[in-house]
């Protein structure tokens, strides 16, 4: 007897199932193979083939279906949890040599535009997402997330478990991958590339700091500038150690009044002090900061010449500058909403962050404060030596497009500098 099939079973032709006193029709489908697809009208699918994998070297297959670049990268998988900003994390220069996947299961709904940039060029290996928008709806939107990635090079896989991997993630921690559309390549051969890398002590920030000085002048634009009446009014000339340094972080620097030039990691802090800074910025940034010594030894060379400001891998190289230590995180802070104690004020800031590492407080040496802790995990999210006129922070005070909780960091900053100056 010849069969039909439906989702989830086979029902001998001719019979029908009766649920709930009505009676359902089955789609009848044919099993044989369509000698003629021209004649058939079906030289295309209506839908996307599975071409793409994600091999994780715990050893783990994801069928996946691409929707950007292709050919084959491995990098760090790391989730984040942000319901948006999609094209921010795109374009974080901290997500060097990572790949990854957002919990959101709906992205590319708002397309993408060049406004919403966090630096030149997408820095990440590769994006991972549970379901891609088939359509965009934003007045700003300029081009579709999968023709930007196409256009910049970017590998992007849709229509995986992502939940199911975010779980795994969590339990085993960030794991090493390989994301590839070469059918060409055997499972076999992409868990040895997996397993063959590491991110542990590879100097990612050489790759995309800036190659030479620069003065920074565009400020936040006043349709998004929302803490406008907290300013005095006075000039403050700040050097930014360019280690992977977002956009937005400058804009919020100059709107609150700062002439800044942003310089490169590898910059003499001898040229940086010739300038006579009011303040010295040491930028976000990817990897593990105990891969970049010269940075280091570049952030102690300037303690106590100029009133610092360190955000998430500044925070880190204070904290190692200052004699502490750091640590790789199990699966580190991504995301828009993390909760986070200012132990001066009791009050709790939801955050944005992105790090993998994370400096240990109990290896600091006395005189420095932990000024934040993150209330998900008790790690330390922020530092301060008075004595040096040191501040950090772990997490991203800019905070575009995430919460703008923190962003009177930059105004402390501000008072850092002016009290110095004051006192000088």
């Amino acid at each position: 007897m010849a069969a039909t099939t439906t989702l989830g079973f086979v029902l001998p032709t001719g019979v029908s199932r009766r649920r709930g006193g009505f009676r359902v029709s089955l789609i009848r489908c044919s099993a044989s193979p369509v000698t003629n697809p021209t004649a058939s009208g079906l030289v295309e699918k209506p839908w996307d083939s599975y071409n793409a994998r994600l091999v994780l070297e715990d050893g783990s297959i994801w069928p996946a279906k691409s929707f950007g670049a292709p050919g084959t990268r491995v990098a760090e998988l790391v989730f984040n949890t942000s319901l948006t900003g999609y094209q921010e994390i795109l374009t974080d220069p901290s997500y060097a040599g990572q790949f990854v996947l957002m919990t959101n299961p709906q992205i590319g709904n708002t397309g993408v535009n060049l406004d919403d940039e966090e630096s030149e060029q997408c820095f990440l290996a590769g994006l991972v997402i549970r379901s891609l928008s088939i359509s965009t709806s934003n007045w700003r939107c300029t081009k579709t997330l999968a023709d930007y990635l196409t256009q910049r090079n970017l590998m992007g896989v849709y229509d995986l478990d992502t939940r199911a991997i975010t779980r795994r993630l969590r339990e085993e921690g960030s794991l090493n991958g390989v994301l590839s559309t070469e059918q060409t390549k055997t499972d076999e051969e992409l868990l040895q590339m997996s397993r063959s890398w590491d991110i542990v002590g590879i100097d990612l920030i050489s790759d995309v700091s800036c190659k030479s000085p620069y003065e920074w002048v565009d400020k936040t634009d006043p349709e998004w500038d929302f803490n406008s009446n907290s300013r005095d009014g006075e000039t403050y000339r700040v050097v930014a150690y360019d280690f992977g340094i977002k956009h937005n972080i400058l804009r919020r620097l100059s709107s609150y009044g700062c002439q800044i030039t942003v310089v490169p990691s590898t910059f003499p802090a001898s040229e940086a002090l010739k300038m006579n800074p009011d303040g010295i910025l040491f930028s976000n940034g990817p990897g593990d900061p105990s891969a970049v010594p010269y940075a280091v030894e570049t952030v102690k060379e300037l303690l106590g010449k100029a009133p610092v400001y360190g955000i998430c891998m500044g925070h880190q190289l204070l904290g190692q500058a200052l004699g502490g230590k750091t640590f790789k995180m199990k699966f580190g802070h991504h995301g828009g909403n993390h909760p986070v104690r200012n132990n001066r004020t009791g009050q709790v800031e939801i955050s944005a962050q992105n790090h993998n590492y994370a400096v240990d407080p109990a290896s600091l040496p006395g005189g420095v404060e932990e000024t934040h802790v993150n209330l998900n995990d008790g790690s330390c999210a922020g530092l301060s030596y008075p004595a040096m006129n040191v501040m950090s922070l772990q997490y991203h005070p800019e905070a575009s497009p995430g919460p703008h909780d923190s962003d009177n960091a930059f105004k402390e900053f501000i008072e850092l500098m002016k009290r110095s100056k004051q006192s000088s």
